[in-house]
């Protein structure tokens, strides 16, 4: 199982909710996203990112699939005009 976790920081907070729902729409979109989760961070600390996402996969395949798969693209796309920073981690279990 390949887990995809990224933390995102938006220039402007009303971006939040629409990357959120974005996000969560690519559930049953994307065959390969066995679990996904996303997050609105809640602390809002000066360290805090703005939002956080989960993804599992059963294979390093499934997740490159994803990475290309034109629903994600899209959203990719969007996140690419709203956002400061990006950071992101996958590992295997």
């Amino acid at each position: 199982m390949i887990t995809h976790i990224v933390f995102f920081k938006f220039k402007d907070s009303d971006s939040i909710p629409i990357v959120k729902e974005k996000l969560m729409a690519l559930e049953g979109k994307v065959p390969q996203l066995r679990h996904l989760e996303v997050g609105v961070d809640v602390i809002r600390s000066e360290r805090s990112f703005d939002l956080a996402l989960v993804a599992k996969f059963e294979n390093m395949d499934d997740l490159n699939a994803y990475q290309v798969h034109p629903e994600h693209q899209e959203v990719v796309k969007y996140i690419g005009t709203v956002k400061e920073s990006i950071v992101a981690v996958d590992y295997e279990s």
